[in-house]
């Protein structure tokens, strides 16, 4: 048995070593972040967000899907513009879960994988859609959820995130 034991204790001491040199290479995305967890977003504040996320779609004349988030990226609220196509229901969702489990603009992670190198590894992350337009929610420096939009350029979803999320400030 021990001689099981030691060559898989090895094994992942080794996975461990590279996995945590992958996720330093993912924190290390020039990003000022917010370092921990607050409560969890609440569906007042989710409302808030989708509003000022809207105001901001319409201002534009963006056809946008707009999803809140939950810290565990569990959704909270939704939205979908008229006209907006249907695949941006999931994308907005996906993009929102990203930025709250990692604790970054999905931005970050789409940056991370255009600059290649070490920045591939972000394909072999769980649950990362390494695309614009996923923003925390940030209050008090603490992230209580994330807001994500889908449905325009990943820019232009990206402004209407962000206008959703600085509604919270």
């Amino acid at each position: 048995m021990n001689s099981i034991v030691k060559p898989v204790r090895r094994a992942l001491a080794v996975k461990g070593i590279a996995l945590a040199a992958l996720f330093g290479s993912v924190i290390a995305a020039p990003v000022a972040l917010a370092q921990d967890y607050g409560p969890n977003v609440t569906l007042a504040q989710a409302k808030v967000v989708i509003a000022a996320a809207e105001a901001e779609a319409i201002r534009q004349n963006f056809n946008v899907a707009i999803a809140v988030v939950d810290t565990a990226g569990n959704l909270v609220a939704f939205e979908r513009r008229d006209n907006t196509q249907t695949a941006s229901v999931q994308v907005a969702q996906d993009k929102a879960s990203t930025a709250a489990m990692y604790k970054r603009p999905s931005k970050a992670l789409q940056d991370a994988l255009a600059g290649g190198g070490a920045g591939l590894r972000v394909m072999g992350l769980y649950g990362v859609t390494p695309v614009e337009g996923g923003i925390p929610l940030v209050v008090n420096g603490l992230i209580i959820g994330a807001v994500g939009a889908s449905g325009v350029t990943s820019e232009q979803d990206s402004m209407v995130a962000t206008a959703g999320a600085a509604a919270l400030k």
